[in-house]
């Protein structure tokens, strides 16, 4: 028997993309889900949904109610408060996705980040998305118009202090050209995909390998 019989498993990972809203995160998210072995986990919130969002698509949108109970009784991942709304993701999707040896990718912010740094560090791979700059950032959510001028002002004045988070974090992308920014979030995919520490039986495979004879 030949170790190419042998071939090593890979344990599935996480890979979080966080930015400030506005900054392309939730785009280049949408643009990912087309990647093999990649599952988009969709987070719950208690906050309004915007007239361009599918329930269970962009969010899932639920009650103060039943996100507090999902809190309450841990059956949420990692949880955040953003601009007075709830975030969270539930657990259940995410263990069911690694459990079968796929890759989970996470649209989330850096409290929700490091919530899961801290439970699963050696599967977690972060990246930050920046803008090129804060007038650029601003145009964006102008353009977006999906928010009361003064929400615009608020989520400017967050931005800053997510920004400032940005050394927390294993890779940071300036996108100031969306083709560009996906094309080295799949090449960071890639890269932490081959990781030796993810492989699985990598060592008996190469025993196997090295007591091979040849004809």
């Amino acid at each position: 028997m030949t170790a190419e019989s042998h071939r090593p498993a890979r344990r599935g990972l996480m890979l979080i993309l966080s930015s400030p809203s506005g900054a392309g995160k939730t785009t280049l998210t949408r643009n990912l889900k087309s990647e093999n072995n990649l599952d988009l986990s969709i987070s719950v919130t208690t906050r309004t949904r915007r007239p361009s969002e599918i329930d269970g698509v962009h969010y899932r949108f639920i009650d103060r109610g039943t996100f507090d109970a999902m809190r309450q009784h841990n059956d949420l991942l990692e949880w955040a408060e953003v601009h007075g709304n709830g975030y969270g993701t539930p657990r259940k999707e995410v263990e069911a996705s690694l459990a079968a040896g796929r890759d989970v990718l996470f649209d989330i912010d850096w409290q929700g980040t490091q919530q899961i740094v801290k439970k699963a560090r050696a599967d977690v791979v972060t990246i930050f998305i920046l803008p090129p700059s804060m007038a650029e950032l601003r145009s964006r959510l102008v353009r977006r118009a999906e928010d009361a001028p003064d929400v615009i002002v608020k989520r400017l004045a967050n931005a800053r202090d997510e920004i400032a988070r940005w050394s927390q974090y294993d890779y940071v992308i300036i996108n100031d050209d969306l083709d560009a920014a996906y094309d080295a979030i799949k090449a960071i995919l890639t890269a932490e995909r081959l990781k030796r520490s993810r492989a699985v039986g990598l060592g008996d495979f190469v025993d196997q390998l090295l007591a091979e004879e040849l004809a």
